[in-house]
């Protein structure tokens, strides 16, 4: 039997005092990687065409929006003002390699360069090469012509086409190593593995042992 291999970014997710629970290792997959998602409606799978029905933004790239913390989706999960449910979907997603993803802040993996040049037919301004958000905003324009969410979906699916599976940045930009978001450019590579109803309190933030599994 091959022994299970789990990710750092997983690994740090089961120890940290934040994760309000462990998930069976048998529902946890090799090279697979638990993150969470936050909403205030129950479904059965994701679906990109809801993408504005959370908070209205598209802000870090079209896509699947996923924390690495509990507590981080359990606030997300009250983005809607007038929810009067939250729910914090655990999931499943392939890990990251060096060349599947871009992130913010940080040069694009120069194979990803290379990929979007030969499928563009021109070079790409290193500039817009310098950092992951920059890159993804170049191609929103190129191919959409602005940052409006049609643009943006445009650069999600080309960035998806030539490999790039996400985009990633920190959930607390002043302390990076608590954990990381990403935005799935595909739907279909997030596989829901547990489903929790959650309370929140005034300040939107998980009320401590609220948390009820519901699937």
């Amino acid at each position: 039997m091959q022994p299970l291999s789990i990710s750092p970014v997983k690994a740090a997710v089961m120890s940290d005092k934040m994760a309000i629970f462990a998930l069976p290792e048998t529902l946890i997959s090799i090279n697979m990687a638990i993150f969470y998602h936050g909403s205030s409606v129950l479904f059965h799978r994701f679906d990109l065409s809801h993408v504005l029905e959370g908070d209205g933004k598209v802000k870090f790239g079209y896509g699947v929006y996923l924390t690495s913390s509990f507590k981080s989706a359990a606030h997300y999960s009250g983005a809607n003002k007038s929810a009067t449910t939250h729910f914090v979907y655990t999931v499943e997603i392939p890990d990251l390699t060096e060349d599947n993803h871009i992130d913010f802040k940080r040069p694009v993996h120069l194979d990803i360069v290379k990929r979007a040049e030969q499928k563009l037919g021109n070079a790409i301004p290193q500039k817009f090469t310098l950092d992951g958000k920059d890159f993804r905003k170049y191609l929103a324009k190129i191919l959409g012509g602005g940052s409006d969410v049609k643009s943006e979906k445009l650069a999600s699916e080309f960035l998806n086409c030539i490999g790039v599976e996400f985009i990633t940045w920190p959930y607390n930009w002043k302390n990076p190593s608590l954990g990381t978001n990403r935005a799935v450019l595909d739907d279909r590579q997030v596989k829901i593995v547990r489903v929790d109803q959650v309370q929140l309190d005034s300040k939107k933030q998980l009320i401590e042992g609220s948390q009820t599994e519901i699937k």
